[in-house]
């Protein structure tokens, strides 16, 4: 007993093993924390990545005079290409709009034979990414969508 009570002091006072139970502790939190941060910043520049996309699309749409030489199937190959998705991720649809309408139709036909119709393409990609913390019943998967309606005549 007389030993315990000496040496208790002495153990208090001594630090030697201090970091090693500090970092032991916020290792794995600074690990998690890391793994966290690549997840988000991967997410924010697929996002990005997908909104350029649909810009570029846009672009090429504007470029042609009045749409006329604009290939919808084109563009998707492109789009699919560039961003990597799979050809029912990437949608361009052709609306039209008669006169001041606040709903899209299909064909020109559509509309009233004096009626101003409007052409406009909506370019529409969605994805959806499972981030690695959804393997340990954290969160849910990510669903991307992004969408751009251009007015081409």
């Amino acid at each position: 007993m007389n030993a315990i009570r000496f040496s208790l002091p002495a153990l208090l006072r001594d630090d030697r093993g201090t970091m090693t139970i500090e970092t032991a502790f916020i290792v794995p939190i600074l690990v998690i924390m890391a793994f966290g941060g690549f997840e988000v910043s991967y997410m924010v520049a697929r996002q990005s990545e997908l909104r350029t996309a649909a810009a570029e699309a846009v672009a090429m749409a504007l470029s042609t005079e009045g749409g006329s030489s604009f290939d919808i199937g084109t563009v998707e190959d492109i789009l699919e290409t560039s961003t990597g998705l799979a050809d029912e991720n990437v949608t361009i649809t052709q609306k039209f709009r008669c006169d001041d309408a606040d709903e899209y139709v299909d064909t020109k036909g559509e509309c009233d034979v004096d009626a101003v119709v409007s052409g406009f393409l909506i370019i529409e990609m969605d994805e959806t990414y499972s981030p690695k913390w959804t393997q340990f019943g954290i969160g849910q998967p990510v669903d991307f969508n992004v969408e751009r309606t251009v007015q081409i005549s």
